[in-house]
């Protein structure tokens, strides 16, 4: 790497919002592209396709997110590592990193291959698909099962280079497959009317060529480091980062489900309500762009710092990034609020669907702010290895708070989404508090710690 490349991705030195800015958009960007995979697929089936397949899509790809974001979570141990390394200037430790974590997600995405290939019908069944859907859901799953190797292998390909504090490449990554995607929409779906079929195809289609271009990218550009044969198997350092990503991908897998379970709570009121959430989750992923953003980039920021015996500077550095995600998030809270209605009819033309969609937004649309200093806290936790709390604390968010007062919300008469969606914005606000508590602990001890330090020094 260059050494003007060096300079940018060390997070040090330096002045925080410039740098964290800096490297949080190309993630944003990124994340953005990826976001707009699934937004193109509900908007061409939408408009081209079926109301079973906008419903066929809207379940199958929750399902695609639970494996997606759960392999996400646990290369968050591959990033938080290499950033570590390069914070303590260990960069011959990446080799076997990389090879040995190479080797697990092969086995993960055999797994999920198997799963999703083999037991697609009884999943979507499971989900509560509409009766009208359920094939066409059986048949997205599936696809996008075949093709699990791909999408895991970029999630990986992009934590290694977020570790190398190199945030651009993933966003050429997913740029290029994101151009495909939409291509392979218009052409399956409009053209050739394979409805959620097309949309599965032509999503892993993309996520084939991202990952080649990943691949020869990386190939290409100078490395800090060297890797070999030999690094390729189960060693010290996968189980290193398997350690810290576990506990994340197990609070996510839940997580994930409780939306599935959410999913199917909504897909119970019908075939309008099933649609019409649907397109208000592709709406609330992009909601979620900044504060998912941010998370991402202070793992990397804090891990370098506490490398580098900087903690203090880890600490302004989730401050900072709780100030920008606020600023936005207020922004982005009065548009779901005041303009959902709108924001749904880009997906749609049914105008049932588009006020279904509008219900749950209304309800959701707290969250665009709290959300904001709930990931810029759990990726300072993560930064510092932190993460068997992050999982802890997801999970009394999840299990006792969101998906019990989501299933009450559902079972009432004439349940309303909007009260559905309140759900999240109560249980991240619980998740805060949370949050701050430990952060005040964790304060208390690093204080502690430099006490005994600062008196063992004297001594001497």
């Amino acid at each position: 790497m260059s050494n003007t490349n060096t300079a940018k991705s060390d997070f040090t030195e330096g002045s925080i919002l410039k740098k964290l800015t800096y490297f949080m958009l190309p993630i944003l960007g990124a994340l953005v592209l990826q976001a707009a995979y699934g937004a193109v697929d509900l908007l061409v089936v939408g408009r081209f396709g079926s109301t079973e397949g906008l419903s066929a899509v809207s379940t199958g790809s929750q399902i695609l997110n639970l494996a997606t974001f759960v392999v996400t979570q646990l290369a968050m141990g591959v990033t938080v590592l290499i950033a570590r390394f390069l914070g303590e200037k260990k960069p011959e430790q990446i080799g076997a990193l990389i090879g040995g974590s190479s080797i697990v997600f092969v086995i993960i995405s055999a797994v999920l291959f198997f799963v999703m290939v083999f037991f697609a019908r009884p999943i979507s069944i499971l989900m509560q698909a509409p009766t009208e859907a359920v094939d066409l859901t059986s048949v997205y799953v599936r696809i996008c099962g075949g093709g699990i190797f791909f999408i895991v292998a970029y999630n990986l390909l992009s934590a290694i280079f977020r570790g190398l504090g190199d945030s651009k490449s993933p966003l050429l990554f997913v740029a290029v497959a994101c151009v495909v995607n939409i291509v392979g929409d218009l052409l399956l779906v409009a053209v050739f009317k394979l409805d959620a079929a097309g949309a599965a195809l032509a999503t892993v289609f993309a996520q084939t060529i991202s990952v080649v271009f990943a691949f020869l990218l990386l190939k290409k550009r100078g490395l800090p480091f060297t890797i070999t044969k030999k690094d390729f198997r189960l060693n010290a350092q996968c189980r290193k980062a398997l350690q810290i990503g576990l506990p994340l991908a197990l609070q996510e897998a839940l997580t994930q489900i409780s939306f599935l379970a959410l999913c199917a709570f909504i897909n119970a009121l019908g075939l309008e309500a099933s649609s019409g959430y649907g397109v208000a989750c592709k709406i609330v992923s992009f909601a979620m762009l900044i504060p998912s953003a941010l998370m991402q980039s202070m793992a990397s920021f804090v891990s370098q710092n506490v490398g580098a015996v900087n903690k203090k500077r880890a600490k302004h550095s989730m401050l900072t990034g709780i100030g920008i995600g606020l600023v936005i998030g207020c922004i982005v809270f009065v548009l779901v609020w005041f303009k959902g209605d709108m924001l749904t009819g880009i997906f749609t033309t049914d105008p049932g669907v588009i006020q279904r969609g509008f219900e749950y937004l209304r309800g959701f649309a707290p969250e665009t702010i709290v959300t904001a200093v709930l990931f810029s806290m759990i990726g300072y936790f993560n930064g510092r290895d932190k993460t068997v709390w992050v999982m802890a604390q997801g999970l009394i968010q999840t299990l006792l708070v969101r998906l019990p007062l989501a299933y009450i919300m559902s079972i009432q008469p004439n349940a309303s989404l909007t009260y559905i969606g309140l759900a999240a914005p109560i249980a991240t606000a619980v998740g805060i508090v949370l949050n701050i508590i430990y952060f005040l602990h964790l304060n208390k001890k690093d204080a502690l710690e430099e006490n005994e330090k600062s008196t063992s020094e004297s001594r001497i």
